[in-house]
């Protein structure tokens, strides 16, 4: 497990200048890319959206399904939270 802790007045990389400016530096590649291929995008639209359901579901449950905003605490017996 890693416990190291940043210091108290330490900025993260992408609020530093140098992490902005490479920030803005890949978004205008990105646009220029994405501007210069629009027509390749275009034509491959409805594939490129099937792809993405997949890498959502891989990549978007970084700690697997069940355990969303309980991390570390036991779980939690359905029928004690039920009313008379």
């Amino acid at each position: 497990m890693n416990t190291h802790q940043p210091p108290a007045g330490a900025t993260p990389f992408w609020r530093s200048k140098t992490g902005i400016v490479l920030i803005m530096l890949l978004a205008i590649g990105l646009f220029y890319l994405a501007r210069e291929h629009f027509s390749h995008i275009a034509a491959n639209w409805p594939y490129l959206i099937l792809l993405i359901c997949p890498l959502m579901h891989i990549f978007g449950h970084g700690h697997g399904h069940g355990g969303h905003g309980r991390h570390g605490q036991p779980p939690v017996n359905r029928r004690d939270q039920e009313g008379p």
